[in-house]
């Protein structure tokens, strides 16, 4: 991967430890199950802040939410850079009562496919694919496309997110980005009617959401559903779909089963239609212990 602001320093006891650019930081992680390669004295003198959860310091708990602890002078805003300077991103916390600082370092090799995947389809289109970014959040995926030349639409259903991540194409020196602030699955019925295709579709949708006006999301009921209407959108003859997974436990292989069952995937006679890819995501510390993160699918036409 091409990171040089971020490493995982450590892991174990549920919780990581990892820099971030110039500052140092201890975030809740319930699947570190190991012990600390790093003695806990040694972690709390390093980190620069700490993030706990109600379960107290290293308990397992509900880890999204809970409380910053400042252990040394930082900076509540502060760049990170990936390949390069090609991506820059704002971290940030503080601005609200959860872990998350902007930016998910694992989801790096979802960025590289995406990245080639455009630049691959520009190549064989001679001119510049339609990638569709749902669930995007911050914009790490959406600034990958757009720097290999891709027609980019954002969406995410919170307003104060996408404005995060307009700040971070700005910092890229990146531009014209469609940003949409709407419920996902509207949105993808929406462009169906309109027959509108994409070239490229990404998806990283959470266990339970909330659209601009209320519209309820939960995965569990609605994955399959929405799978298939996204289907309908997707060029059939040149492009590519991510799938991002991080909720209720699902494996790799079921993400790639409900891919191949809700676009309907079948091959050709020489059977190369396409290339569908599953695994998971995951980051090693620098005692080269492997903490999984999250499931991925990623399909090629």
């Amino acid at each position: 991967m091409g990171w040089k602001d971020y490493e995982l320093l450590d892991s174990g006891e549920f919780e990581k430890l990892e820099r971030f650019g110039d500052y140092i930081l201890i975030r809740p992680e319930p699947k570190a199950l190991w012990k600390k390669s790093i003695p806990a004295t040694e972690w709390s003198r390093m980190a620069h802040t700490r993030f706990t959860t109600g379960a107290g310091f290293g308990k397992a708990g509900k880890e999204d939410s809970g409380t910053w602890h400042k252990l040394k002078r930082m900076d509540e805003q502060w760049p990170v850079e990936y390949r390069k300077g090609s991506l820059r991103f704002s971290m940030r916390m503080g601005l609200t009562s959860f872990k998350h600082v902007g930016i998910f370092p694992e989801q790096a090799p979802n960025w590289d496919f995406i990245y080639n995947e455009v630049k691959r389809i520009k190549t064989g289109m001679g001119g510049a694919p339609k990638v569709l970014n749902l669930f995007a959040y911050t914009g790490a995926a959406s600034l990958a496309a757009k720097c290999a030349g891709a027609d980019v639409t954002h969406l995410d259903s919170v307003r104060q997110v996408v404005t995060w991540a307009k700040g971070n194409m700005e910092m890229s020196g990146l531009d014209n980005i469609r940003w949409v602030i709407e419920d996902a699955l509207k949105f993808v019925k929406r462009e169906a009617k309109r027959g509108n295709l994409y070239q490229g579709i990404i998806m990283d949708p959470p266990a339970y959401g909330h659209g601009p006006d209320g519209e309820k999301w939960k995965l569990d009921e609605l994955l399959y559903e929405f799978l298939a209407e996204v289907n309908t959108i997707v060029d059939k003859k040149r492009s590519f779909v991510v799938l991002n997974l991080y909720s209720n436990g699902y494996s790799a292989v079921l993400a790639e089963t409900l891919v191949n069952t809700s676009f309907g995937l079948k091959k050709d006679e020489n059977g190369k239609s396409h290339t569908l890819t599953f695994g998971e995501l995951m980051l090693k510390d620098k005692f080269e212990k492997a903490l999984p993160l999250s499931v991925f699918v990623r399909l090629s036409r």
